[in-house]
């Protein structure tokens, strides 16, 4: 059975076009994913196929008006939950990303313009997702983000599944440093480990530095896990690495 998801925009060329390539292409084309997307403008009922109208009570900018939305959703009757693309939503993470592949699918809604009519919000999606804080001109990029982040830990997806394993905040680490050919590039040389052929000490470096480059770079990702430790400490000071920044 395939992973569905449905995407609602006013753009769907656009998103047609990004679905179709990379990861996300070959698991369409296998049939581990549907994905569906739809054109917001079909639902409009003037002869302009207009979605937008004037906020009351003034203000600049358009605002999605609710009729072509809720009719849109409601002729395709799309997986649930149906989550509208927003900077007020919940912040999207790879949790989530893992959490919600374990299902049957979901659906997404690009807004445009100001936003959506408030309405839509109350009474057609059952939440709300941000994927940083900032403001992008629609959903539509935000919610390729979700699809390829959502897609690629569909099992099946993915020719290698342990890359959804092994890669930045699994475990609530970012991810170690990788190396390919040649061995030895202007004189910088790929790490004596990696060569070893020693799979125990591999796993083990490579254990110490995801919790050296957590601690540098995003030391909040450790506090969330309640710090490091013994063992952790203990990995890293065999590796001589510090422990804290």
């Amino acid at each position: 059975m395939s992973f569905r998801i449905d995407i609602f925009t006013i753009f769907p060329e656009l998103v047609e076009t990004m679905a179709s390539a990379s990861v996300i292409g070959r698991g369409r084309t296998a049939g581990t994913l549907d994905v569906r997307v739809h054109d917001l403008r079909m639902a409009a009922t003037d002869r302009h196929r207009s979605v937008d109208d004037a906020p009351f009570g003034g203000g600049a900018g358009m605002v999605m008006m609710p009729q072509p939305l809720f009719d849109a959703v409601e002729a395709v009757d799309p997986p649930r939950p149906l989550f509208y693309l927003s900077p007020a939503g919940r912040r999207f993470d790879q949790a989530m990303a893992s959490e919600l592949a374990s299902g049957t699918g979901f659906a997404m809604l690009c807004g445009r313009y100001e936003g959506v009519d408030e309405r839509v919000c109350e009474h057609l999606v059952d939440d709300e997702l941000s994927v940083g804080d900032f403001v992008l001109a629609g959903g539509e990029a935000a919610a390729l983000v979700v699809l390829e982040a959502v897609g690629r830990c569909v099992p099946g997806v993915l020719s290698n599944e342990a890359s959804a394993v092994e890669e930045s905040f699994s475990g609530g680490l970012l991810e170690y440093p990788q190396y390919t050919r040649p061995a030895e590039f202007r004189g910088w040389s790929v790490p004596e480990v990696l060569l070893s052929g020693d799979h125990g000490r591999v796993a083990r470096w490579r254990r110490a530095q995801s919790l050296a480059r957590t601690i540098e770079r995003r030391p909040d990702l450790i506090e969330a896990r309640g710090g490091l430790s013994d063992e952790e400490r203990e990995l890293l000071d065999a590796h001589g690495l510090e422990a804290e920044r």
